[in-house]
């Protein structure tokens, strides 16, 4: 999915909190900026602009000619990439979910002491569709960062739809409740406390060890693999190289790098994306 027509970014505040699981919080936001985000955004790739320690509302950068014209360093806001987790169009309410981590990035500090009231900015949506919707299976591939993801394409597929969804989370009661369409059938796998996300390689063998053999025999396969850097260019090489996935049915996106803010994995990431691109 992108953007119709370039809008300038949209001063949003919160109206409700809610944790979803201990790892993770939803935040609703509201305003009249809302007006006119498009209706169909689950799931797209959204920028949150955060104020900085100073501010109580973020300095939002204008548009101009070339593109956005940004408030000097001292008032930019701090930007993170983040997922529509749901928009309802009546209502006019913009839910985002956020993994708690912590103070660890500014991003699950912001959320974590969220109040209602509190500004923030946003600007998209935009982002590569989330599946093949012409494709006869699913495979859906996450950590807790895409759940946003791998909610709308559940919530897209038809009510006969086959497929497979694993998700691997730290701990289990960070199972949250899915709902497939009867054919999809979801796994969950707990990392545990001694194992780091960048080190696991928990999703990929779960991947490697499907009977692709009787997979294949579906038809075509559609992919919606997000998350963790280093597993998600790990199992994106193995569908590509080892089963032949087209990458025209793969929505492949490293969401986050464990270990690296934002900034620091802001030129890897574009070119793991760059990559898929010319595979």
């Amino acid at each position: 999915m992108t953007q119709a027509k370039r809008t300038p970014p949209r001063l949003l505040e919160v109206v409700h909190v809610e944790d979803l699981s201990p790892s993770m919080r939803r935040i609703h936001l509201s305003g009249e900026q809302l007006n006119h985000f498009p209706h169909n955004s689950d799931g797209a790739h959204i920028k949150l602009m955060l104020p900085q320690a100073h501010q109580q509302s973020p300095v939002l950068p204008t548009l101009g000619e070339q593109g956005p014209i940004w408030p000097e360093p001292h008032e930019r806001p701090i930007v993170r990439t983040y997922t529509v987790a749901k928009y309802d169009e009546r209502l006019k309410i913009l839910a985002v979910d956020f993994v708690k981590h912590g103070d660890n990035g500014p991003a699950s500090k912001w959320a974590i002491q969220a109040q209602i009231g509190q500004k923030i900015g946003v600007a998209g949506p935009a982002g590569p569709a989330r599946h093949d919707a012409t494709a006869d299976y699913f495979l859906l591939i996450t950590d807790l960062s895409g759940l946003p993801a791998v909610r709308s394409v559940l919530a897209a597929l038809p009510h006969d739809a086959k497929g497979q969804v694993w998700i691997e989370v730290q701990y289990s009661v960070d199972v949250i409740a899915l709902t497939p369409p009867k054919g999809v059938r979801v796994h969950w796998l707990m990392r545990g406390q001694g194992l780091r996300a960048g080190d696991s390689r928990l999703l990929l063998e779960a991947v490697q060890k499907l009977p692709w053999d009787k997979l294949t025999r579906h038809g075509k396969i559609s992919v919606t693999l997000a998350g963790e850097s280093a597993q998600v260019v790990a199992i994106r090489d193995f569908l590509r190289h080892e089963r032949h996935i087209p990458r025209t049915q793969m929505y492949a996106v490293p969401y986050w790098k464990d270990e690296q803010t934002e900034e620091q994995y802001h030129a890897e990431r574009h070119k793991i994306m760059d990559e898929m691109d010319a595979s």
